[in-house]
């Protein structure tokens, strides 16, 4: 399908979805206390338009640096208010939700910051030179199915606050899902770490690299 060209990135097919992701996380976050139904559908339908931005994004060819934050920012920011609302519900768990919420925000912000500092033409852009972890967690499929099934964990969490919803041999659906995709749910966030570990170690290398510019700078004016 073809749209006309035009340069207001702020219009950008991509972006527009990345609005209505907000609006929906917005609708989601006033009803996640006093109605599961409306929130629950926001919610869900705001995490899912994540992979249709994306798509978009290469079909018109409109990626954008604007959009790739836009969609990072949407990303982390419902989540957090996910997990906020969480602690409210299981205040037993509180620390564990805090914790997931400081890795998740501190270490995605790390290495898209640094993406940037490097010249990377993208966060999710790799190379035969870039950490394995990073190689496998950014194709497509595997991204597209930690995501989902992160969320679907903390959506999960959340429903059962309401409901043990469809029951099957006496079991909540709910539950058997929590329980499922937990595991994925504390591999992104051993990811995310890498995440950090990665971005420290190219923004060191940077400022390692601009130190010696420097030296040689000064050490160039002095033999003059």
């Amino acid at each position: 399908m073809a749209i006309p060209e035009h340069d207001n990135i702020f219009l950008f097919v991509p972006n527009l979805i990345g609005y209505a992701r907000i609006v929906l996380a917005l609708i989601a976050f006033w009803f996640m206390s006093t109605n599961y139904v409306i929130s629950g559908w926001c919610y869900a339908t705001s995490a899912l338009l994540d992979a249709v931005d994306g798509h978009a994004a290469r079909t018109f060819n409109q990626s954008t640096r604007f959009g790739a934050m836009l969609d990072q920012l949407t990303d982390r920011c419902g989540t957090m208010g996910l997990l906020v609302t969480l602690s409210y519900f299981y205040p037993k768990y509180m620390f564990w939700f805090q914790l997931s919420m400081a890795i998740d925000v501190a270490c995605h912000w790390l290495y898209m910051q640094t993406s940037v500092v490097v010249g990377k033409s993208s966060h999710k852009a790799t190379d035969l030179n870039e950490n394995i972890v990073m190689r496998i967690y950014y194709q497509k499929d595997v991204l597209t199915f930690m995501c989902c099934v992160n969320e679907m964990f903390y959506i999960c969490l959340y429903l059962l606050h309401f409901t043990t919803g469809p029951l099957i041999l006496g079991f909540s659906v709910f539950k058997l899902l929590a329980y499922l995709t937990a595991p994925f749910a504390l591999l992104k966030s051993l990811i995310s770490c890498v995440h950090a570990y990665v971005a420290s170690q190219d923004l060191a290398a940077v400022d390692k690299r601009e130190r010696q510019e420097k030296r040689a700078k000064e050490a160039s004016k002095r033999s003059e």
